[in-house]
């Protein structure tokens, strides 16, 4: 009895928390589990573990944390499975998984954890762009919400252009002294990538947004037809673990390869798998279930801040003043996106309420526009003409 009285007392505390409140923690929760997901993800491949293997073995972590959550929570909004579906899943997958995670690891082992997240908020602007050019974003250049999005996909292509072409003098080098005392063996001289080359870094990780924008503009017209979320992702995911082990089968010959040789390796691996897609994607869900999409998004730069003074504590990660810029613009950028985006819904229910003023027979204004996790910066459907 004691114990069912103390869990009904702390539901009923964490009951009276704001939801306001709450939203926040959850997203700075979510920012700190993501920057923990950089930083592990470069001490996996300073230990060796297989790339390949890597992403096999967190995409089926993954794939079994979201299972049963899709199978019995989704039984009525699942349609039946037919071919067409199945291939659309495919191509979700070698986009969104394949393609995403596949040139993020390759990026990140040239590059730094710290550029690797600053990149990734241009993915914000690089979604709008495809968009716009597949005509299911509309740019409006005569209104002032259709500036500041064309203004931040600028900033932020000029942030990545910067970024890799342009590294420039060491800003900020943690304390010798510091490092030797801060800095475990694994972690050892990961922060500066010495040896690498950093442009192709970039590009990978150019290429990872670009995967990652392109899977969120491709789901919007799978979710239209199949408007089942967990199970269209957990689809999505099984294709991606097939892909990547028939890629392995080819690049990776060494059975040593598929065997934990540390807690470190098992470490990483269940990290990336648990935390950073598991518990992330539900955090995630209620946050814009709850916040809607542009409030999820304005968080971004704060993984960034993270990830960068993670870095440098744990790694020892110098910053070279090419990649501050870039960051700066890329921010700069998707707060003009983020902006235009809110300006934009704020005229489309200013509209709708206005139609309905003047229609009372069979018009009805939307009291509130659906979040879609799938589409966060999409936020209206391709029938909307505002």
């Amino acid at each position: 009895m004691a114990d069912i009285g103390s869990s009904a007392s702390g539901s009923t505390m964490w009951c009276s928390i704001p939801e306001k409140l709450q939203l926040h923690a959850a997203m700075l929760a979510l920012q700190f589990g993501y920057a923990g997901f950089h930083v592990v993800s470069r001490a996996a491949l300073n230990m060796g573990i297989s790339k390949l293997v890597f992403l096999v073995y967190r995409n089926i972590i993954a794939f079994l944390l979201l299972l049963p959550f899709a199978y019995f929570l989704e039984k009525k909004e699942r349609p039946p499975i037919s071919l067409n579906f199945l291939l659309q899943f495919f191509l979700l997958a070698l986009v969104g998984i394949t393609a995403n995670q596949g040139f993020y690891l390759l990026g990140l082992e040239h590059t730094s954890p710290t550029f690797a997240s600053a990149i990734q908020n241009s993915v914000p602007a690089i979604t709008f762009l495809m968009a716009a050019l597949l005509r299911i974003e509309q740019v409006r250049l005569n209104r002032k919400d259709g500036i500041a999005k064309v203004m931040g996909t600028i900033c932020c292509v000029a942030g990545a252009t910067v970024i890799t072409l342009y590294k420039g003098p060491t800003i900020y080098s943690p304390d010798a002294s510091l490092q030797a005392a801060t800095i475990s063996p694994i972690f050892a001289s990961l922060g500066d990538a010495n040896g690498k080359s950093w442009t192709l870094g970039c590009i990978f990780l150019i290429g990872h947004c670009l995967s990652w924008s392109g899977w969120l503009v491709l789901q919007a017209p799978v979710l239209k037809k199949y408007p089942a979320r967990l199970s269209v992702t957990s689809y999505t995911c099984f294709f991606g673990i097939i892909q990547f082990v028939f890629i392995a089968a080819i690049a990776e010959r060494d059975s040593q390869a598929w065997l934990f040789h540390s807690g470190g390796e098992i470490f990483s691996v269940l990290y990336a798998g648990v935390v950073a897609s598991g518990i992330a994607f539900a955090v995630q869900i209620w946050c814009i279930q709850r916040g809607g999409p542009v409030f999820v998004a304005v968080y971004q730069p704060v993984q960034t801040l993270v990830v960068a003074v993670m870095a440098s504590f744990a790694l020892g990660e110098e910053f070279f003043l090419g990649g501050i810029i870039g960051a700066v613009l890329i921010i700069t950028g998707l707060y003009f996106v983020l902006w235009g985006k809110s300006e934009e819904r704020k005229f489309a229910l200013e509209k709708a309420a206005i139609l309905t003023a003047s229609d009372h027979s069979n018009s009805r204004a939307p009291a509130h526009i659906k979040p879609s996790m799938t589409q966060p910066l999409l936020i209206h459907s391709t029938n909307d003409n505002v």
